[in-house]
């Protein structure tokens, strides 16, 4: 395995097998704090060498499944510490006699690796799982297929050899074990391999045990010298267990004391382990709560200032936004006043101009023609009228509408024939007091005007010597058809100011205007209007 490169990783790997528990500590620090997952995994595999050295073979169990939650089955870079993994395991499982969990593991172990010597070392410990259920067949088959695998690597040859004799002498006691057991005993002693000699010597006197007990005796002597060098107490309950069994009752006593000493020494030191590394993991877990906790608080007051600046940066925007908006409707606004005021000022204009054109313009243009076709000159009734004009001159700047009286039908009728003169006969058709009954007054002032407009017109342009003015109720419309046999007007005419304010006044009663200029000749017009 070969993990990142990382301070604390490096740290903790260089207290392994000097001061396991700073190795602990490190390694336990690295998995809170790393966001590696390959190196947490690898630091968990670590926690359970150590664990399992330590006789904490749950505890170990724990790191190496704990390890397994970050590693990827699928990404090849991962699969050596899944291996490795499996097979710690499968050790553990072993230790606690589950067996079967034990033979799952190390299959697993095998599919993940990737080297053969670690392959061969995963069989042959899966074979001693099968010898330990007795189940000698498949054991032996096992080691029938990797005992002559690598056969350059003596230390694991030597492994295999042994193993391989000494459970074919379990499945049959008649076995002659003594040659493979010997040949891999000084295999071990000339590679000078402890450990291997330590197995080699178990191995011998279980096998010597009931035919020659001297010589078992012998080899369980030279295994707990050996179990005592490596510092394997399992080894040395194992070897003591062997002398108390095969010394002379005088030395015996002593054995069983030693026994029950490193017995309980022992279960007090795993005992001790275990609180110790249960510690470690509770500090290392609790920093990384605190750590959290940290982050949590940091990010939730990172979180209050976004919100707060972002409330700040609202609240100018809205500012921002409503001053302008402001802004806006004020320039608007004050447009739209500007526009309001020169509007009132041209209607204003335009009323004024249109009243001094009806009442001051046509009145004098009317008396004119009175005093042009008149016979006889009443001095005092052109006075009055002249008077009469005068004050309604005086009253149009402030605006004060002139009403129609009750005689309208008289009034319209004297309004009409006031044009006529020797050569221009006027004929008014329908002009009763029942038809302008229901006309409301500002209608009837429209309508006045109106025909004044087109007397005066008729008078300047026509050249006409009969003029029939008919008047007629249809159907909640009151319809004025004037007809002149005067020179007409082509559809080119420019109207001036006078017939363009009649079309202005019709259109203020809703009412309509129509000239018919395809009579051959003369001009006929019709002025349309609602009663109501």
């Amino acid at each position: 395995m070969n993990p990142l490169p990382h301070f604390d990783f490096d740290k903790a790997e260089s207290f392994m097998y000097k001061n396991n528990d700073s190795a602990f500590y490190y390694f336990s620090k690295l998995i809170a704090n790393s966001k590696d997952s390959l190196q947490i995994a690898i630091s968990c595999n670590y926690l359970y060498v150590i664990q399992f050295d330590a006789g904490d073979y749950f505890g170990s169990q724990e790191s190496l499944l704990t390890s397994l939650r970050f590693l990827d089955q699928n990404n090849p870079k991962h699969f050596n510490c899944l291996s490795a993994n499996y097979n710690g395991l499968g050790r553990s499982s072993t230790y606690l006699k589950n067996h079967d969990d034990a033979i799952k593991y190390y299959d697993a172990a095998i599919k993940f690796s990737t080297k053969n010597d670690l392959k061969l070392l995963i069989s042959n410990n899966e074979a001693l799982v099968y010898r330990s259920k007795k189940d000698y067949t498949k054991a032996i088959k096992i080691y029938k297929e990797i005992l002559y695998k690598n056969p350059n690597n003596k230390i694991e040859y030597a492994r295999k050899l042994t193993n391989f004799a000494f459970t074919k002498w379990l499945q049959n006691p008649d076995y002659n074990a003594e040659p493979e057991l010997l040949e891999a005993l000084h295999i071990r002693e000339k590679e000078n391999n402890d450990w291997g000699k330590n197995s080699s010597y178990t191995h011998l006197s279980d096998y010597y045990a009931s035919k020659q007990p001297a010589i078992a005796l012998a080899y369980a002597q030279k295994m707990y010298q050996v179990a005592t060098k490596i510092k394997s107490p399992n080894d040395r309950l194992d070897a003591l267990h062997k002398l108390i069994k095969l010394s002379p009752q005088t030395e015996i006593r002593n054995y069983f004391n030693t026994y029950h000493a490193l017995s309980d020494s022992l279960q007090s030191a795993r005992n001790a382990a275990k609180n110790q590394f249960a510690l470690i993991r509770y500090e290392s877990d609790k920093n990384k709560t605190d750590n959290l906790n940290l982050q949590k608080e940091n990010a939730e007051k990172r979180h209050q200032i976004t919100i707060r600046e972002f409330m700040l940066f609202g609240a100018l925007l809205f500012l921002f936004s409503a001053s302008f908006i402001a802004y806006l409707w004020y320039k608007r606004r004050k447009l739209k006043l500007e526009t309001a005021a020169q509007s009132a000022i041209q209607d204003s204009q335009l009323k004024t101009s249109k009243k001094v054109h009806d009442v001051v313009a046509n009145g004098l243009y009317r008396m004119m023609r009175e005093i042009e076709n008149g016979e006889d000159i009443n001095k005092d009734n052109i006075l009055d009228k002249i008077d009469n004009l005068y004050e309604k001159s005086r009253d149009i700047s402030y605006d004060k509408p002139e009403l129609a009286d009750h005689n309208f039908h008289e009034k319209i009728s004297a309004l009409l024939k006031s044009f006529a003169t020797e050569n221009t006969r006027i004929l008014i058709v329908g002009n009763t007091a029942a038809l302008w009954e229901k006309v409301n007054p500002t209608v009837k002032y429209e309508v006045e005007h109106m025909l004044q407009e087109l007397m005066v017109n008729m008078r300047k342009h026509s050249g006409a010597d009969k003029v029939l003015v008919k008047f007629e109720h249809k159907e909640d419309r009151i319809n004025i058809n004037y007809t002149d046999n005067g020179i007409g007007m082509s559809e080119a005419t420019i109207f001036k100011n006078g017939l363009r304010n009649t079309g202005n006044r019709i259109a203020c009663i809703h009412g309509e205007i129509t000239f018919d200029t395809q009579i051959e000749k003369g001009l006929k017009i019709q002025l349309s209007f609602p009663i109501y």
